[in-house]
């Protein structure tokens, strides 16, 4: 069996602890409210004194007395009064419960978070360690102490007997590579992720007599995958940008989560092996190595892969009509290389096409309703208006597409996105001397 380097993974963490400084990223403010209520109470005093009956069968309070004491005034109109009466005091008393209750929410999440959380598969001294290091980074910001905890937390694991595969192991090592992405340190993030990577596929190569093998090898197979992808996202990054590397690691998650889909269907699942990824998970290795080409322009390659990645999307899912828009756009821009024996396909019916997908995009958001509809539902909207307006004007409607461009300005006015009204404008002053 192999075994993780425990020098290999800390060591992009120990280098980059021994720099100089280092530049925390802000932070962004967390607005937080919430509603008192107010109910007022009856209180009732009797005496212990029996009633007496008399011989007409009427109460008497010669023996006893009943008093009853009700308020005059609702719990809004006692407020009311008192705020009146007491404009400073009443005024203090409220920012304080607003304190109070914001510290009890507060103090609430931290314990759910990060003192019971999803540390109960830890040992307590690694999950003590585990606590500090994510206490570091997401809400006390020191990168030092934050390394610090991660490499002891690792090393503590290990004394301890954790497995360097399970997923609580392999999580810190995923949460390390995120911690160097935050600080904008990609190339140690790469680094980490590379390291788990390659010790992953050697322990599912090497690893086949043990008896638990099948389950392993599915659970850490997916995890590869998923890992693969993100290092396309890395070495994608406008700081990196080793797109040679980024393609080659999202090609490899797509043709593993192929491979491994295509064997069980021909082999059958083996005892053990457990289910597969699941089409979302699947869905969005496609959408990655879309984007990938999308983005070199290559939209030939890119829109076949949005089509798959549609595929296994949920149907009524804001992300649907996400992915109908860039097929569309996909599919207008594409300029496919000539094949030889084929027909090329035409602009307009290529244009026709990526119509028809932009109008599917819009009609899948329009019926999404809360809690289901989120914000990709309404940015969504917008950008497929705005692509029809473009459509438009590139089969020289120029009404048409003066008519679609407004209402992507609107739209994406209604919603606050502001590149959406940003980019309507450009459109909308281009077209004006047609």
């Amino acid at each position: 069996m192999f075994v993780l380097s425990l020098r290999a993974v800390a060591r992009p963490a120990i280098q980059y602890a021994r720099q100089s400084h280092v530049k925390p990223p802000q932070s962004s403010p967390v607005a937080g409210t919430c509603q008192q209520r107010c109910q007022s109470t009856q209180i009732s005093y009797a005496s212990n004194r029996p009633m007496i009956q008399s011989g007409a069968g009427r109460s008497s309070a010669a023996g006893g007395m009943q008093r009853r004491f009700k308020s005059k005034h609702t719990a809004r109109e006692a407020f009311t009064i008192l705020f009146r009466a007491h404009p400073y005091a009443m005024t203090t008393w409220v920012i304080v419960m607003v304190i109070c209750t914001g510290s009890i929410f507060y103090v609430e999440s931290f314990y759910r978070n990060y003192i019971v959380g999803k540390f109960t598969k830890f040992p307590e001294p690694v999950a003590k360690k585990l606590r500090r290091a994510l206490y570091y980074t997401n809400w006390d910001f020191q990168p030092r102490n934050a390394l610090k905890y991660y490499v002891e937390t690792l090393k503590l694991a290990d004394e301890l007997g954790m497995s360097p595969f399970s997923d609580e192991i392999i999580g810190v090592k995923v949460q390390l590579a995120a911690f160097f992405e935050k600080m904008q340190e990609h190339q140690k993030a790469i680094q980490v992720l590379k390291i788990v990577k390659n010790d992953n596929l050697r322990w599912i190569e090497a690893a086949t007599a043990l008896p638990d093998y099948p389950a392993n090898r599915t659970r850490l197979l997916g995890r590869t995958v998923g890992i693969s992808v993100k290092l396309g996202d890395l070495y994608a990054n406008q700081y990196v940008m080793q797109t040679g590397d980024a393609e080659e690691q999202l090609i490899w998650a797509v043709e593993t989560m192929l491979k491994e889909q295509q064997r069980r269907e021909t082999e059958g699942v083996k005892p053990g092996e457990g289910d597969w990824m699941t089409p979302e998970e699947m869905g969005g290795s496609f959408e990655a190595l879309a984007h990938h080409y999308e983005e070199k322009d290559q939209h030939y390659l890119s829109a076949p892969l949005f089509l798959q990645a549609l595929s296994m999307s949920l149907v009524n899912s804001c992300h649907t009509a996400i992915l109908m828009n860039n097929l569309s756009i996909s599919l207008a821009q594409q300029l496919p290389p000539p094949v030889p024996g084929q027909a090329p396909v035409s602009r307009p019916a290529l244009i026709g096409n990526a119509r028809s997908w932009a109008e599917k995009a819009i009609a899948v958001a329009a019926k999404i309703t809360p809690p289901d509809r989120n914000e990709e539902c309404d940015v969504g909207c917008a950008v497929a208006t705005h692509n029809l307006g473009e459509f438009a004007e590139m089969d020289g409607n120029i009404a048409e597409a003066r008519k679609r461009f407004e209402e992507a300005k609107t739209l994406a006015k209604v919603v606050g996105f502001a590149d959406g009204v940003k980019n309507a404008e450009e459109a909308l002053k281009r077209i004006a001397g047609v």
